[in-house]
């Protein structure tokens, strides 16, 4: 991991330790409500390893705190400024593709706003997210398919899509140039119905 990457881990992993203790969860206890082995959340709350994005998505569910809470410090804060760079990166393409968190509201009702960039022949595959899981997409540049369960979507440059999050999804770039879109995800009810639901 670069330098940035291991300050994200440290921060994700001291949040995930903080919320834990804060429900006097023992890690069997938080990996049994998450779906994600002991040995992982141990690495995660050690900051040693820079989990999948479908891993955050798993213990932010099980904790109920959102996503966008585990990528920062565990202080409340009335607003917050992420200047450009300074988003939490969550996910990097082997060419080069970023996946970054930019910003994000606190449960029970959780909206992510993402920075999506694909090099080609890049592709992100997501899992089903909890029921009600909404996405809005805007290509920014380039074009892009979203597959939604058995349906494709071909995407240019300023088109948007509205869909249900909660099927499995991807989004991938089969074109010579590198695309860009935002995305918003809507979570409703994150953290109201513990273990039953993930990503």
């Amino acid at each position: 991991m670069d330098a940035s990457a291991e300050k994200l881990a440290r921060a994700i992993g001291a949040r995930v330790k903080h919320e834990r203790r804060a429900r006097e969860w023992t890690l069997d206890q938080l990996a049994t409500h998450a779906g994600v082995s002991r040995r992982m959340i141990v690495s995660v709350e050690q900051g040693s390893v820079n989990p999948s994005v479908g891993t955050l998505l798993r213990l932010s569910d099980a904790l109920g705190v959102g996503l966008p809470a585990l990528v920062e410090p565990p202080e409340p804060r009335s607003a917050k400024l992420t200047r450009r760079g300074e988003g939490a990166v969550l996910w990097t393409g082997g060419s080069g593709g970023l996946g970054v968190l930019v910003a994000g509201t606190e449960p029970p009702d959780v909206v992510e706003l993402w920075d999506w960039t694909l090099a080609p022949g890049e592709r992100y595959s997501s899992e089903a997210h909890a029921g009600g899981t909404r996405g809005l997409l805007h290509v920014l540049e380039g074009a892009i398919t979203v597959e939604l369960g058995d349906e494709s979507y071909e995407l240019g440059t300023g088109d948007a899509l509205t869909f249900f999050g909660d099927t499995p999804h991807s989004y991938a770039n089969g074109h010579g140039e590198p695309a860009r879109f935002s995305l918003t995800v809507h979570e409703p009810g994150v953290g109201t119905a513990h273990g039953t639901e993930h990503r």
